[in-house]
């Protein structure tokens, strides 16, 4: 068989680990890689330079999608489907062999106990906390799609009873023909709009997906005051089932998580930091409580589970300052929801590659009488600092470079504990995307505590 992937991501990785050397292989990438496959049995064609910073799917020279004629099967990364509506426009003959792995892995799967969670923010975090819940409760679980392991690399391991709990991003469920039994759509706000997806609808439209093909077996779980979540799962055949209201997972009045008529535990037992986490907490609480109603496998994981890696993540503690790591967060919104997490006083550190977000909120909440100082990186810096500046920031409590993507995280480090006093707390917490100055959002995040840590050994 020849065996076409376009792009070589994750997800494409994993579909040529799944069937194997014995095929031939055509390998288009928008640019060119150091682990490409060098046998014999496989072609590659990708553009000579490095493609511009910003998402997958933005390349204008389409040349290396010019060479799938012969393939019998077709596996694209979700973030190269934009690049190919550009080549091969709906109904041309390239979309009868064209799949992604999350469409073989809903096809050939002998588990149909599959759990999908989507939404902008609180995706991983939300797809952990299922997991942990339903391993707790004594369940064969794996965790996979955005997140975890791919798809295809746990495939053949899994049994009838397994559940399988995948985060799914916009670009993975974008014009995707498949619903998991359950469904959790949490909140969404703008984000890849203009660089992906185009328009708001645009992204609305993908994460629908989610739930628009479920059965009346099926469930949804939608945050009610949320429109674009509550509007989406209308589109449901299944049982809709609220979060943070009942009957669903919610925060009583005397601050216990409740699920119908059962306590499981107080809030203030909760081991994730931040109210945004409430939300994570009540949707993962639901979603599991479909499938077992085990009280004490939800309070064991939500009174122990911390957090993941980059999302208000304790970096170290120098000379009385605690320092968060909150990478992860590269929207104006979750910058927001990082400070009002901490009632310390903060040194903020944001800015990055513009996603065309908008920036006022963000700005506004920096003039805040909680912030003492704001460090403003990247290419995005200056402009945001002005907008701080105009929202009510006072100029002598902001920093910046002329050329943000010159700052070395070592230089953004030593300027936080130039303005940071004991009790405070430095929040690298940026509201933007890491392009430019670092690889990504974990190389931001891995720069930014192996310097802290060096402080720490140092004594600084």
């Amino acid at each position: 068989m020849k065996i076409g992937l376009v792009g070589w991501g994750i997800e494409t990785k994993s579909a040529y680990r799944y069937f194997g050397a014995e095929h031939q292989y055509i390998i288009g990438n928008e640019e060119p890689c150091d682990d490409f496959p060098t046998t014999s049995n496989v072609t590659i064609y990708s553009l000579t330079e490095k493609r511009p910073a910003g998402l997958a799917g933005n390349a204008t020279d389409l040349s290396y999608l010019e060479h799938y004629d012969g393939c019998d099967l077709i596996i694209y990364q979700g973030a190269s489907r934009k690049n190919l509506e550009k080549k091969f426009p709906e109904g041309h003959p390239f979309w009868d062999r064209a799949k992604t792995t999350l469409h073989i892995f809903f096809e050939q799967s002998v588990s149909k106990n599959i759990i999908g969670v989507t939404g902008t923010k609180g995706k991983g975090t939300t797809s952990t906390l299922i997991a942990r819940m339903l391993e707790a409760s004594g369940k064969k679980v794996y965790l996979g799609g955005n997140i975890g392991v791919a798809v295809l690399d746990f495939m053949p391991e899994i049994s009838y009873d397994d559940w399988v709990v995948l985060e799914l991003s916009s670009f993975q469920l974008y014009k995707f023909p498949y619903s998991p039994h359950i469904a959790v759509h949490l909140m969404m706000m703008p984000e890849h709009i203009e660089e992906w997806h185009k328009t708001m609808e645009d992204y609305v439209l993908a994460k629908k997906n989610i739930c628009s093909h479920q059965t009346r077996d099926d469930f949804v779980i939608y945050l009610p005051t949320n429109d674009y979540s509550s509007s989406n799962a209308q589109s449901s055949d299944g049982t809709q089932i609220p979060y943070m209201a009942s009957p669903g997972a919610r925060i009583n009045q005397e601050g216990e998580l409740v699920i119908g008529t059962t306590s499981i535990c107080s809030s203030k037992d909760f081991k994730l930091l931040g109210v945004h986490n409430h939300q994570n907490i009540c949707a993962s609480a639901t979603a599991v409580w479909q499938v077992t109603k085990n009280a004490d496998a939800i309070r064991n994981v939500v009174t122990s589970f911390s957090g993941l890696e980059h999302r208000l993540e304790l970096a170290g503690e120098v000379d009385g300052v605690k320092y968060y790591d909150d990478s992860f967060g590269t929207t104006p919104d979750t910058a927001i929801v990082a400070m009002d997490a901490f009632s310390e006083n903060k040194v903020m550190i944001v800015g990055g590659h513009d996603k065309g977000s908008d920036m006022s909120g963000m700005c506004k909440r920096l003039a805040g009488g909680d912030i003492r100082h704001t460090i403003f990186i990247g290419s995005t810096g200056e402009v945001l600092r002005t907008l701080a500046v105009e929202n009510g920031a006072d100029p002598a409590k902001t920093s910046y470079h002329e050329d943000g993507n010159s700052w070395t995280m070592v230089e953004i480090i030593a300027e936080a504990q130039r303005q940071a006093k004991k009790g405070d707390i430095v929040l690298l917490s940026t509201g933007s995307a890491s392009f430019g100055l670092f690889k990504d959002y974990k190389d931001r995040g891995n720069q930014f505590k192996a310097v802290v840590q060096a402080s720490v050994l140092g004594g600084k």
